[in-house]
C-alpha cells in the first residue's frame, strides 16, 4: 500500500534527513542513528500507516491521547474555520475569545463539583507546573509562605519540565540532570503487588502507606507542605491503582493539615477509565486537577488546569493587593485549540464514547484475563476502562519481576509491532501498557489480545 504523499520532498529523503536535524523526545539518539525514525504518514480510526505502507493498530492511542480516533474530519474542519475567523489572539490582560468561555463551561459540567475555574495551557507538563505555582501562591496569599514542599510518589509521572520532572518518580528522568529539585518529598508507590510486605493484607498495606504520609508530614512539618500530586491511576509508572480506601484516607489526612490534593488527570481524564475523570471512580474530590491529552484527542496541543472555588476566592483577594495574576503562556486559551476541544468533547458526547470505553474496556480486560491471566510470565493485569497494564514476571508463583537486562517489554512490543499492533513498553517496571482510542472495536480488541498473547509466549529466561 502506498500512502498519500503531500510532502514537498520525497519521503525517503525526509527519513534520511530526520536524524540529521531532529532531537527526538524520550528517544535513544544512538538507536535513531542506527535505525532511522519510524516515519508515520497517515492514520484513520484506530490505525496508523507508516512510510512503508504498513497499517498498524495503535493500541496506545498516540501517547494515551487519541480518544476519538484518527482522521476525524470534524476536527480538521473546525481548525480551518476557526483559523479563518481568529487564527490567534492572546488572553493576557483579561482578553478573551468565545471558544475558551464555552470550553470552560463544558469542562466544569463534567469536573468534580468543587472545581469552579479553569486555566488553559499547552500540555500536561505545564498544567502541573501551573498547579504547583498556584498551590504556592494560594498558601502565600494566606500568610503561609513556608508551605512550599510538594509530595509525590515513587513511579509517578507528572511531566518533564524542571518542576514536573522533579515530581516524576521515575529515575530515568533524573539521571545526569540536577533533578529532582529539593521542594519535592517522595513517598511509596501504592502498588500492593510489588510493594506489599510478606503476610501483609492489602488493607494493611493501605494503612501503612497512609501512615508513611502522616509520618512525613510530622517530620517535615505541615506548615512546610503545600500539596500532594497524585495520578488517580499511575500511567507511565505501570498502570497502578492504589488500594480501595487509599484516596479517601489520604484526602482526609491532607485536609486536616491544610495540604492540597492535586489530581493529575492528564491520562485518566476524558473517558479513558470509563468515566469522564478517574478521580470520580477512585472516590476522591481533588482541590485542583490537571488535564490535557484527551481534551483535544491530541489534535491540538492544549491543557486545562482546574482549581476549586475556595482557591479562587483566595486568588481573587490577592489580586486586589497585587494586581495581575503573574502567570500565563502565549497560547493560553488559544481559540483554535479551544474550538477543537469543544468539537472533540461533542463527539465524545454524541457517540457516547465514555460509556463505550467502560463497556469495551470491560471486554478488553476480560479477554486479556482469559488469554493471559494464568500465563507463567504474567503476574497481574491492571487498569480500568480502556487503560490496561500487563505485568511481566519471571515466575508467576513468586511474582519476581524480569531482569531489566532481558528487555522483555521491548521484546514483546517489537513482536506485536511485527504483527501489526502497537503496545507500549514500560521497561523500568516490566509492564506492557495499553490505551487504545475509545473508538476501538471489539474485533480490534481481539486483534490486540491475540498479538499480545503470541508475543508473551515468546518469552523465556
Amino acid at each position: 500500500m502506498q500512502p498519500h504523499n503531500s510532502f514537498d520532498t520525497d519521503i525517503e529523503s525526509l527519513i534520511q534527513r530526520d536524524a540529521e536535524v531532529i532531537l527526538h523526545p524520550a528517544s535513544s539518539i544512538t538507536a535513531l542513528l542506527e535505525n532511522g525514525p519510524q516515519m508515520i504518514v497517515d492514520a484513520k480510526g484506530s490505525y496508523i500507516i507508516d512510510a512503508n505502507g504498513n497499517r498498524l493498530l495503535d493500541a496506545v492511542g498516540g501517547l494515551w491521547c487519541v480518544n476519538v480516533g484518527y482522521g476525524r474530519a470534524e476536527l480538521a474542519e473546525v481548525m480551518q474555520q476557526t483559523a479563518k475567523q481568529l487564527g490567534y489572539y492572546h488572553t493576557f490582560a483579561n482578553a478573551s475569545n468565545p471558544w475558551q468561555v464555552q470550553l470552560a463551561d463544558k469542562l466544569l459540567k463534567y469536573a468534580p463539583d468543587n472545581l469552579g475555574k479553569v486555566f488553559f495551557g499547552n500540555g500536561g507538563s505545564d498544567a502541573n507546573d501551573t498547579l504547583v505555582k498556584i498551590a504556592w501562591h494560594y498558601h502565600a496569599l494566606r500568610g503561609h509562605h513556608s508551605k512550599t514542599k510538594v509530595i509525590a510518589r515513587q513511579q509517578a509521572y507528572h511531566g518533564t519540565s524542571i518542576s514536573t520532572a522533579s515530581l516524576t518518580g521515575l529515575g530515568g528522568f533524573h539521571r545526569e540532570f540536577p533533578l529532582p529539585l529539593d521542594f519535592v518529598l517522595r513517598v511509596e508507590c501504592p502498588h500492593y503487588y510489588t510493594r506489599g510486605l510478606a503476610g501483609e493484607t492489602e488493607s494493611e498495606f493501605c494503612d501503612r502507606l497512609i501512615q508513611e504520609v502522616a509520618d512525613l508530614i510530622e517530620s517535615e512539618g505541615a506548615d512546610n507542605i503545600a500539596a500532594f500530586f497524585a495520578e488517580p491511576i499511575h500511567a507511565a509508572g505501570g498502570i497502578i491503582e492504589p488500594p480501595q480506601d487509599y484516596y479517601p484516607k489520604l484526602k482526609a489526612l491532607l485536609s486536616s493539615h491544610d495540604i492540597l490534593l492535586v489530581a493529575d488527570e492528564v491520562v485518566c481524564g476524558f473517558g479513558r477509565t470509563g468515566s469522564w475523570f478517574g478521580s470520580e471512580q477512585l472516590g476522591f474530590e481533588p482541590d485542583m486537577m490537571s488535564t490535557a491529552k484527551g481534551l483535544t484527542s491530541g489534535y491540538f496541543p492544549m491543557s486545562a488546569a482546574l482549581i476549586s472555588d475556595q482557591i479562587w476566592s483566595v486568588l481573587k483577594e490577592g489580586s486586589a493587593k497585587l494586581g495581575a495574576f503573574s502567570h500565563g503562556y502565549t497560547y493560553s486559551g488559544h481559540p483554535i485549540g479551544c474550538a477543537v476541544a469543544l468539537v472533540n468533547l461533542q463527539i465524545m458526547e454524541n457517540e457516547k464514547l465514555v460509556d463505550q470505553a467502560r463497556d469495551n474496556g470491560a471486554y478488553m480486560h476480560r479477554r486479556l484475563t482469559e488469554t493471559l491471566g494464568d500465563h507463567a510470565h504474567v503476574g497481574e493485569i491492571r487498569g480500568r476502562g480502556l487503560l490496561a497494564g500487563v505485568q511481566l514476571v519471571q515466575d508467576r508463583a513468586t511474582g519476581q519481576l524480569p531482569d531489566i537486562t532481558w528487555k522483555w517489554p521491548l521484546q514483546v512490543t517489537n513482536y506485536c509491532r511485527d504483527k501489526g499492533v502497537i503496545v507500549r513498553p514500560l521497561p523500568s517496571v516490566g509492564t506492557i501498557a495499553i490505551s487504545p482510542p475509545l473508538t476501538i472495536s471489539r474485533s480490534e480488541i481481539d486483534q490486540l489480545v491475540e498479538a499480545l498473547s503470541d508475543a508473551v509466549n515468546t518469552l523465556n529466561m
